[in-house]
């Protein structure tokens, strides 16, 4: 699971008032918007990081971005916020995520090629993967031009590479020992 220690102890604190309340998708939606935004807007990365800008300013400002989210949520990105430890909401998120993901039984899985996979392809990697998990899988297709070919598959802690990229490196280091 990603995260600190203190970060998925939170989630999971999060997680089951949720549950307690029957809001974990609800409560699942704000901590996937709060990543979206801490991915997108550099601003706000460097608003959790300041110190400078006191606790109470940071709950108006995040009162005002999330007025959509859902009381449960508001109140313990207030309390979180309140205990100064707002540098690690999106920490929070992601692991809330992955523990939502862990109770629903699906599994996370990144795809990285250097270009798009041809269908069968991708449907020959994920039969695979398939056989050797439990759960439903969550697809993600990440394209990265400096893999030349291949792929990589990530899948909770485990990464299976067979890029080219990889593949030289490999053939580098054999040759020059």
């Amino acid at each position: 699971m990603k995260g600190n220690k203190i970060a998925v102890r939170y989630a999971k604190a999060l997680l089951e008032l949720a549950a307690d309340n029957n809001k974990v998708d609800q409560i699942a939606a704000d901590m996937k918007y709060l990543l979206k935004v801490n991915t997108e807007a550099p601003d706000f990365q460097i608003l959790l990081q300041s110190p400078v800008v006191n606790s109470d300013k940071k709950i108006t400002i995040f009162s005002e971005l999330f007025h959509s989210f859902d009381k449960i949520s508001m109140m313990f990105i207030e309390l979180i916020t309140k205990k100064r430890r707002e540098n690690l909401l999106a920490e929070i998120a992601d692991a809330f995520e992955s523990l939502v993901n862990e109770k629903k039984g699906i599994v996370p899985v990144t795809i990285i090629s250097a270009t798009a996979l041809h269908e069968n392809t991708k449907k020959e990697i994920v039969n695979k993967i398939k056989s050797s998990t439990k759960g439903e899988l969550l697809i993600t297709e990440v394209i990265d031009a400096s893999l030349i070919g291949g792929f990589i598959v990530k899948m909770n802690d485990k990464q299976i590479d067979a890029s080219i990229a990889s593949q030289f490196n490999n053939l580098k280091q054999r040759l020059t020992k």
